[in-house]
């Protein structure tokens, strides 16, 4: 047990600090820019979506992206019906992390981490912060590579095998993806693993890309958690938020055979193939959604009505 414990604990405590590093990195440096820009930029469907992929790809997390909205409806900073094409647009702008895992540069982590580090420690703040975003990338490689370990023991162990041969390897797929995500708050680190794992020979693509798919929902735990306590508008953008992912899960669950086999044809690299299913999924629900936020948002309005109804 100790052999899987300790790299998984250990190199997903590296990972999720990286994403730290960066989010804390940017953040800095945009100042109350980032702010001023989602309370700016959201007046209409298209420009929400525009800046949710924006924002979201800048912080390297979609479920900051949504805390951070919930928090401005919540204090009536902003209306819900302008939240639903944010929502869409950070399902994309999550994908740029995963993508950038995929580009194998994972030999460069512990360079990234030291010029990180020298950066920081240099006279010139102004690029401090610069230094901090670096050595992120670098933790985040590294806890990729150190989460990789895992494969080893589980493959000589058997433990993948029997929990495949106990259902659908779809089915399972999709637990896994929701379970690991709403436990660990981070979709980047269970896709991370996934491609790992596949790349190892220890699960198949469509394993993977149920993972994927799960993985979209389970984040959606960060946001029902920020709702605790807050109004009926902010519980409203936690809501849609979850009903849009798991209707793009189900939406794409009985295809997922056949969406393996596609964005295998794309790469012939396992990460990259991983990558991009979470890509072209993530784009394909967005757009197929982006006309309806209107009317799906005065459905929501409906679902959680603004005022508790009187009996």
């Amino acid at each position: 047990m100790r052999e899987l414990l300790i790299p998984f604990a250990t190199g997903l405590t590296i990972f999720l600090f990286g994403l730290q590093l960066i989010r804390s990195g940017l953040e800095t440096m945009a100042g109350r820019h980032l702010q001023s820009v989602l309370l700016r930029f959201t007046k209409t469907p298209l420009r929400s979506f525009m800046t949710g992929i924006v924002a979201t790809g800048f912080l390297q997390s979609s479920s900051a992206v949504t805390v951070l909205t919930i928090g401005f409806v919540n204090a009536g900073l902003m209306d819900f019906s302008q939240t639903v094409g944010l929502i869409l647009g950070t399902n994309i702008g999550t994908t740029v992390t995963t993508e950038i895992l995929a580009l194998k540069i994972e030999d460069f982590a512990v360079p990234m981490i030291v010029s990180g580090a020298v950066i920081w420690l240099l006279p010139w703040k102004r690029f401090a912060w610069i230094g901090v975003v670096i050595g992120g990338f670098g933790c985040i490689f590294l806890g990729m590579n150190v989460m990789q370990w895992l494969a080893i023991p589980l493959k000589e162990q058997g433990w993948m095998s029997w929990l495949l041969s106990r259902g659908d390897a779809v089915q399972t797929g999709l637990t896994a993806g929701i379970l690991m995500t709403a436990v660990i708050q981070s979709s980047s680190a269970t896709i991370a693993m996934a491609m790992g794992f596949f790349a190892s020979g220890l699960i198949s693509l469509p394993f993977a890309v149920a993972v994927v798919l799960g993985s979209n929902v389970g984040t959606c735990v960060t946001g029902l958690l920020a709702v605790i306590g807050a109004n009926r508008a902010a519980k409203q953008v936690a809501v849609a938020h979850l009903l849009l992912n798991v209707g793009g899960m189900l939406l794409f669950a009985p295809f997922v055979s056949s969406f393996a086999d596609w964005v295998a044809a794309l790469s012939a690299h396992p990460a990259t193939q991983v990558a991009h299913a979470q890509t072209l999924f993530n784009i394909i629900c967005s757009l197929i959604m982006l006309p309806f936020t209107s009317a799906y948002a005065r459905f929501i309005t409906r679902l959680v009505p603004s005022r508790e109804l009187r009996t």
